[in-house]
C-alpha cells in the first residue's frame, strides 16, 4: 500500500475546505471561481466525509431558493441524466441555435479550459444551485455577467463532442441532478 500523506485545504476565510482542492479536481483548477459552489467529483464528498467538520445547515434541504427553471434550448433531448454516467440532459439541435440562461444568474466561467466540455458556461443562481451550458460553437457571455432568464448566453455547437447538442447540467450544492426533474414540462 503507498504511503499516506495527509493534507488539509483551506478555503478562502483560511478554515478547512469542504470540497477537494483545485489539484484534486479538473473543474476546481481551471474554474477557479467555482471550486467552492460546484465540487464536480467523488473526491470533494469523501473529503467531506473523511476530514470536513460536519454542517449540518448546509445539508438542510432549501427548496425556497430553487429557481423557476426554463428550458435552456427548444430542441429535443437526445440524452438523459443517468447518476455516475450523464452529468445531465443532452439536448438537440442544429449548429447556432440559441443556449438560453435557464435562471437569473451570475457567469462565473465562460471559456474550454475543462476537457470534454467544450465551450462552457456555467451560471451561479445561488449559493446552491448552478448551471453548466457546455459544447457550444459561439459563447456570447464572459465571467462576472449577470444573466437573466431566457436570454441567449451561447450558441450550439459541437465542441469536444461528435454532434451538435447542448449538454447541460444543474449542480444543487455543487453534486449533480437530474434537470428533467426540475425543467417545467414542455
Amino acid at each position: 500500500m503507498p504511503a499516506q500523506i495527509e493534507s488539509r485545504a483551506l478555503d478562502s476565510k483560511g478554515g478547512p475546505a469542504k470540497g477537494a482542492s483545485g489539484a484534486a479536481s479538473g473543474t476546481a483548477s481551471v474554474a477557479s471561481g467555482v471550486a467552492g459552489a460546484a465540487a464536480s467529483s467523488g473526491a470533494a464528498s469523501a473529503a467531506e466525509s473523511k476530514d470536513a467538520p460536519k454542517d449540518s445547515s448546509k445539508d438542510a434541504a432549501k427548496d425556497s431558493d430553487e429557481p423557476a427553471w426554463a428550458w435552456p434550448a427548444s430542441g429535443p433531448t437526445i440524452g438523459n441524466f443517468e447518476e455516475g454516467k450523464r452529468k445531465g440532459l443532452a439536448i438537440g439541435g442544429k449548429a447556432g441555435d440559441p443556449v438560453l440562461a435557464a435562471a437569473d444568474g451570475r457567469v462565473v466561467y465562460a471559456g474550454s479550459g475543462l476537457r470534454g466540455y467544450g465551450n462552457l458556461i456555467i451560471i451561479k443562481h445561488n449559493g446552491e444551485y448552478l448551471t453548466a451550458y457546455a459544447h457550444n460553437q459561439t459563447l456570447l457571455v464572459k465571467e462576472d455577467q449577470a444573466v437573466r432568464k431566457g436570454q441567449k448566453i451561447a450558441e450550439m455547437g459541437s465542441t469536444d463532442t461528435d454532434r451538435v447538442q447542448l449538454h447541460f447540467e444543474i449542480r444543487k450544492q455543487g453534486k449533480p441532478i437530474d434537470p428533467a426533474k426540475q425543467l417545467p414540462s414542455r
